[in-house]
This record gives C-alpha cells, sequence and structure tokens, in this order.
C-alpha cells in the first residue's frame, strides 16, 4: 500500500526538478522605427517606390528554442509615395479601397532558421480582401539592449515579392508591373509583461 502512494510523489517530486518551458519574449513594434515600402516597374521605364507610415503589432521571439510569431498590422490610409495625387488614388475605391479595407495584415506562427541564424517567416498576407501565403525572407536580424530606452530590442530587415493581381490589384496592369517587391524594416521593444 505504501508503494502505491509512494509513487507518485516521486514522481511528483521528479516532475517539480524538470525546468519549465519558458514562453518565447513578446515585443511590441516600434511605429516610428518599422516602414514597409514597396517596389514596382512604372511603364517600363524605371522603379517606383511608395511607403506606410504606420504599422503597428506584436511579435513573440525566442532564439533559442528556434521560435516565433508575428501578428502585424499596416494601416493602408497612411501610404506614401511623394505624389499626393498617387497617393489619394492608391487609397481609393479603384485601387486599395481603405475604407473598405483599412488594413493589411501578416499573420505568421513559422520562424525558420538555419543554424542559430532566423532566415524566414512563413506566415499569410491579408491585403484588399484576400489572403494568401506569403515567405517574408529574412535579410538581417539583431537583438540588443536598446541604448535609449535601456529595453531589450530586436530589429529585422526582410523581403519579399507578390503579384498585386493576386490580391485584386489590377489598375495599370500592363504599364505598371504586376510584381511588387516589399521591403519591410522593423524595430520591436521588448513588452512588460503583467
Amino acid at each position: 500500500m505504501k508503494t502505491h502512494f509512494a509513487m507518485p510523489t516521486v514522481l511528483g517530486t521528479l516532475l517539480l526538478g524538470l525546468p519549465l518551458p519558458v514562453a518565447a519574449d513578446a515585443y511590441t513594434v516600434d511605429g516610428m522605427h518599422s516602414m514597409p515600402s514597396f517596389t514596382f516597374k512604372h511603364l517600363n521605364l524605371s522603379s517606383f517606390r511608395g511607403r506606410f507610415d504606420k504599422t503597428t503589432g506584436t511579435i513573440e521571439f525566442d532564439p533559442v528554442q528556434h521560435s516565433g510569431s508575428a501578428d502585424i498590422a499596416i494601416n493602408i490610409d497612411s501610404v506614401s509615395t511623394g505624389v499626393p495625387m498617387l497617393d489619394q488614388f492608391l487609397k481609393g475605391a479603384k485601387f486599395f479601397d481603405s475604407a473598405r479595407f483599412p488594413t493589411a495584415t501578416f499573420k505568421s506562427n513559422n520562424f525558420k532558421f538555419s543554424g542559430e541564424q532566423l532566415v524566414s517567416v512563413s506566415g499569410d498576407l491579408s491585403l484588399h480582401g484576400v489572403t494568401k501565403p506569403v515567405v517574408l525572407e529574412i535579410v538581417y536580424v539583431s537583438c540588443r539592449e536598446h541604448p535609449l530606452l535601456n529595453i531589450p530590442s530586436c530589429g529585422a530587415d526582410a523581403i519579399v515579392t507578390i503579384k498585386r493581381t493576386e490580391f485584386g490589384l489590377d489598375a495599370f496592369i500592363g504599364n505598371d508591373s504586376d510584381e511588387v517587391k516589399v521591403d519591410i524594416s522593423v524595430e520591436v521593444l521588448k513588452a512588460s509583461r503583467p
């Protein structure tokens, strides 16, 4: 009888001695230093560039366990090309239609590592009411103590090329390229846990 009671006690003691899984660090996107930009061919003459000035979201990142997640939102009305008339067109019903689709989102639970290096992040991009899988190639990533705020921070540069027609953005196809290169620069600050 004593053996039956002793066994759970021994197992419980052993389990208590095991290290508990540590949650990935949670970070908040630093909107002042995070900017998705895009490049497309204009009239097959030159590359034309624009950007989105308002990005929010959260990222969880665990370089030890080689895991992470991302939940990012981009404000479509923050599009900026340096040409006010074009900005208004892009926001309008014939292109992004920001009144109906005010945000683009990227959600991921798939961070791929090669050795200790983060090399890609796969997830779902939702834009203009359409959701498609995309793979962001990570070209640079760094984590350090923020020298001004004195809290942990990370930053990364990523790239992906999409076809805008797959998201229903087909204005001026034939004049302007279907392929759009998206460059993403993001900085995140460690969030305080409750």
